[in-house]
């Protein structure tokens, strides 16, 4: 069976910089895979590109048997690819509802349909109680699941959550891995770019690590958490 996501030969270059070299991974369906390495590792970069923010210099992503190298953002979450952002990008003028409304307006011209849709995935992100609030004025973590739901407003077959609990303290952080784990169990794939050690180890069914662009180790978490070549580059051994 074919992997949901294949990414084969990614590079990314920004004039003389190259930001991805030669990435190869693959993503299963209803797999966590977590996505670590150092500040400046190319991790967000790859984000970019698999959501179509960034198109690659060379190489080939490959979304249920289709090749999604040039297409739009648009066009890539209509797909199936939902994210979120490393610093949290809600409309901060709309209220929590309205927020996910416009995720789930993507596959339906129904504003009733697309409020029950909304307040359905609030409730499955613990967010029920804040539905009227003006979204600018919820709490980080807030906006961070905010983020998610509107993410999963889009039906997508694939998540790809971009440090969602960076900045959390430990009770929101367990809260944090609860979800993904619960977004998982709906069949849904997610790629998580996590520096929170604790949050993404016990959840991943594997591990990629980059470095300076490359990607220098995959595997499980306990392979990850012994390999050398991780341990000098978080280290700088």
């Amino acid at each position: 069976m074919a992997a949901l996501l294949t990414i084969s030969g990614l590079t990314k270059r920004f004039d003389g910089l190259v930001a991805n070299s030669d990435i190869n991974m693959e993503i299963d369906a209803g797999q966590i895979v977590g996505l670590i390495g150092p500040n400046g590792a190319g991790k967000t970069t790859l984000f970019n590109c698999i959501a179509g923010y960034y198109p690659p210099s060379s190489g080939h992503i490959v979304f249920r048997g289709e090749n999604i190298v040039g297409l739009t953002p648009e066009l890539i979450a209509a797909r199936g690819i939902a994210r979120t952002f490393q610093i949290v990008r809600v409309f901060g003028s709309l209220t929590v509802l309205e927020n996910v409304m416009v995720g789930a307006m993507l596959h339906t011209k129904s504003v009733a349909a697309a409020a029950t849709k909304a307040l359905d995935i609030l409730r499955f992100v613990g967010l029920a109680r804040s539905t009227s609030r003006v979204a600018s004025a919820i709490t980080v973590a807030e906006q961070k699941r905010l983020e998610v739901a509107r993410g999963l407003a889009l039906d997508p077959s694939l998540i790809i959550l971009d440090e969602v609990m960076a900045g959390l303290n430990a009770v929101e952080v367990k809260a944090a891995v609860e979800l993904v784990k619960r977004i998982r169990d709906r069949g849904i794939a997610c790629l998580v770019v996590e520096h929170v050690m604790e949050g993404i180890m016990p959840i991943a069914d594997r591990m990629v690590v980059l470095d300076y662009g490359k990607k220098i180790a995959e595997g499980t978490p306990s392979e990850i958490a012994a390999d050398p070549a991780v341990i000098a580059a978080y280290l700088g051994a």
